[in-house]
């Protein structure tokens, strides 16, 4: 049964939820001092790549299900009406292109059940990778497997993800700052449901030290979210006080391409997202070279996702055409081709 504390708890995070798609599509949120690495990164170009534009292959495979393309759509958002509009064209257009979609934050869905239909999004989907998403810190707040089973089963996810926040938390106003012994109950919760659970940062990095400790508790995988796409020290300090107070704060995270590195040099073979200012897919080429196994894109996403399915969709088919692109002129016509290249740094 819902408390009234909790009921009164969703009503705040629908609001925040909103004031976090405001900001995010009037201010910009992007690092302004830290990039994510990947500019220091050439693809090999070869003038005569033996490959066929039209017949590279994009498909893979990622948590058990097939995917068209390496891509995954990034959490977002839900628990109000134009956050359900917005999952729904998400949806949509995932099943459309093959890719994969990964909800927003459940917790409002939980502590308000009324508001979950901006969540279940299987009928437009029914063959897309589907993750569902909930804080790891709400797991020091009394959530346990019940919950977790309760946040899946109800938009008949395939996984979920427990994203991990600290600094995004601790600028936010009332934020859940207790971390404490949070890998212990992530690995209880992971031996207690039967579908994968990962863990993701939410655009501060997450590195090998984490991977690792959240590996050998069981989880399937993680999503790096690292530095230099969008700041949720920023985002956060735009929802609280209409500006940035704290700027070295909304500037500190661990780049993207830096976490990857150092997690696939830590952790070879376990699966990694890389995600955290991905916004082309000629991006996209080199994270997957640097050992991604699928990348994942959010934000330039929000404002096509206002709009339409359609223009979801053309947003996706121009990012996933570069990286086709980019494939076909390193002469790699599959993925497994793009992961053994080495790429250099860009010549000087």
């Amino acid at each position: 049964m819902t408390s009234r504390a909790d009921r009164d708890a969703g009503g705040d995070i629908r609001s925040r939820k909103l004031r976090h798609i405001e900001a995010c599509l009037r201010h910009d949120v992007d690092y302004t001092t830290r990039t994510t690495g990947l500019e220091r990164y050439d693809l090999p170009y070869s003038a005569l790549p033996e490959t066929d534009l039209a017949s590279v292959d994009l498909s893979t495979r990622f948590l058990g299900r097939p995917l068209r393309a390496p891509l995954l759509i990034g959490a977002m958002t839900g628990g109000a009406e134009l956050a359900a509009r917005i999952n729904r064209n998400l949806a949509t257009a995932a099943q459309q292109l093959g890719v994969g979609l990964m909800l927003g934050s459940q917790r409002i869905m939980l502590a308000r059940p009324e508001v979950t239909s901006s969540f279940a999004v299987r009928d437009l989907a029914p063959d897309a990778l589907l993750i569902g998403n909930l804080g790891a810190a709400q797991l020091n707040k009394g959530y346990g497997a019940a919950e977790v089973l309760r946040a899946v089963r109800d938009v008949e996810a395939d996984a979920l993800a427990f994203h991990t926040n600290p600094l995004q938390e601790a600028v936010q106003e009332d934020g859940d700052t207790d971390f404490r012994g949070l890998v212990g109950r992530l690995g209880e919760v992971i031996e207690a449901v039967p579908f994968p659970i990962l863990v993701k940062e939410v655009g501060h990095g997450l590195g090998a030290g984490v991977a690792t400790r959240v590996a050998e508790v069981g989880a399937a995988a993680v999503d790096v979210a690292g530095a230099g796409g969008t700041s949720w020290a920023k985002v956060e300090q735009y929802v609280r006080y209409g500006a940035v107070r704290h700027p070295e704060l909304a500037e500190w995270g661990l780049p993207t391409a830096q976490a990857l590195t150092e997690i696939r040099r830590a952790l070879p073979g376990f699966p990694v997202i890389a995600s955290g200012g991905i916004r082309t897919g000629t991006e996209a080429a080199k994270a997957l070279a640097l050992g991604a196994d699928v990348v994942a894109v959010a934000r330039p996403l929000l404002r096509p996702a206002t709009e339409s399915a359609d223009a979801v969709r053309a947003w996706i088919e121009n990012f996933l055409w570069e990286l086709r692109v980019a494939l076909h002129c390193t002469g790699c016509g599959d993925l497994p081709a793009l992961r053994a290249l080495n790429l250099a740094p860009p010549a000087q």
